[in-house]
């Protein structure tokens, strides 16, 4: 989503750092242009010329003006004040004392709501908890039957008592939730196709009845200025305690996730970022700020890896490749950890540096179906022939392509590749320096 601000940014620093010494002129037309590039990224103008004074306050002082290098000393304020506006330090969903945590979920219709609540469940569920999703859309068609199957994916139950008072369906469900032992209730709330009083109203009984629940908004990230007048409405209306933003890894300008909180004055406290519904994330104003300034997130990166890798199965692949066994099967592992990460832009974007790198690629640049290919190649190939490849000759690799639906050059193209991450590999291991260059493992 951030990806022209991002650019735009970079090329405002780099064109800094290529004057060696700034004066105070070269620092004013840099911060003019950073400004351009988050009107130009749908941030609220009142919100940037906040930011862009705080900045302009720091950067024009003498510490950074007579240092050796201000050019870099500006993008680290630029980076502390991009935290800043995001909420200095990410902020955990607040459970009650005595069970059940009540998650009221509002927004407008088409935010995303009820996949969001679904996404959240599931999160829940892997943290430790039990929770139960509430159906209280009873205007919008089918839209109780939308979170029953959703809930049905995520293996959560969905209380419901059809098209009755939403109201009442709250109360009930919390009642059904002391009874059966559920310690978080998520409340899926109608959406409206904008703001109106019946709405809100509603919305205020359901939270108390609820009594003090978690009030959590879902802003749809990609409608831009609308989201934050949306957002506006809600937090005079109720007593916000958060907001989730959905559609994070969308290709609008992103300026809805940089408002919303400087406006509300509540923090962003979940990120949906794709559309599977594991696809949700605890939001890191620092690690946000990182990636807005294509600085990359070792730690997603490191936390994604530890979901996706088993520790017992990263052991045994370190084991073999310090004894030089790695074979074909644990290439094919290897790959198949790396895709469960998520997608391979996202992936290659929270690396430090390749943002920079990857210029202008796209997702389209990363087509998985390659994996696949490599994939179906190894799959095609005997248990003997992938523990050895050196058996592989002319009239095993044309058995390989046909069984894989492949050419025997892409046979060729994949081996060449394992090969050269062998060679990476035992470079590493054997205290020698790899240098690992510009290659993309699959991907050409």
């Amino acid at each position: 989503m951030f990806e022209t601000l991002t650019e735009r940014l970079q090329r405002t620093f780099r064109e800094l750092s290529g004057r060696g010494k700034l004066r105070e002129k070269d620092i004013r037309s840099g911060l003019k242009d950073v400004q351009m590039a988050l009107l130009e990224a749908d941030v609220s103008y009142a919100v940037v010329k906040d930011f862009v004074k705080r900045i302009q306050t720091e950067a024009l002082g003498e510490d950074v003006l007579q240092g050796l290098n201000p050019a870099q000393q500006l993008v680290k304020i630029v980076h502390d004040e991009l935290v800043h506006l995001l909420g200095t330090e990410h902020a955990d969903i607040e459970f009650a004392d005595q069970p059940p945590t009540v998650i009221l979920l509002c927004g407008l219709q088409g935010s995303g709501k009820t996949t969001t609540a679904a996404k959240l469940a599931l999160w829940l569920r892997n943290s430790g908890r039990r929770p139960l999703l509430c159906a209280t859309d009873v205007y919008r068609p089918a839209a109780i039957e939308q979170l029953r199957q959703v809930g049905e994916q995520v293996e959560t139950e969905v209380f419901t008592l059809g098209e009755g008072d939403p109201v009442r369906i709250t109360e009930a469900a919390i009642a059904h939730a002391r009874a059966k032992g559920f310690d978080v209730v998520i409340v899926d709330t109608a959406g409206r196709l904008s703001i109106d009083e019946e709405m809100m109203r509603e919305l205020a009984a359901q939270a108390e009845v609820a009594g003090d629940p978690e009030v959590l908004l879902v802003v749809d990230a990609m409608t831009g200025q609308e989201a934050v007048t949306v957002a506006e409405h809600f937090q005079d209306a109720l007593a916000l305690h958060g907001l989730i933003l959905t559609k994070l890894d969308g290709d609008a300008r992103g300026g809805a996730a940089l408002s919303a909180r400087a406006v509300t004055g509540r923090p962003i406290k979940l990120v949906g970022v794709g559309e599977k519904l594991d696809a949700l994330e605890v939001f890191h104003p620092d690690r946000m700020a990182s990636r807005i300034l294509g600085m990359g997130d070792v730690l997603t990166l490191v936390e994604k890896a530890q979901d996706a890798i088993d520790q017992e199965q990263a052991l045994e692949l370190q084991q073999r490749l310090l004894s030089a066994r790695f074979d074909l099967e644990d290439f094919r592992d290897h790959l198949r950890n790396v895709r469960r990460m998520g997608p391979l832009d996202q992936i290659m974007k929270m690396v430090p540096g390749m943002s920079q790198q990857m210029g202008d690629l796209t997702a389209a640049d990363f087509d998985e179906r390659e994996l696949d290919q490599i994939e179906a190649i190894i799959n095609s190939m005997t248990q003997a022939e992938r523990r050895d490849p050196d058996l592989l000759n002319a009239s095993r690799k044309r058995r390989i392509a046909r069984g894989s639906g492949t050419k025997v050059q892409d046979v060729n193209i994949m081996l060449k590749e394992f090969r050269e991450l062998g060679k990476m590999m035992k470079q590493l291991t054997g205290g020698g320096r790899a240098r690992i260059g510009n290659m993309q493992i699959g991907l050409r």
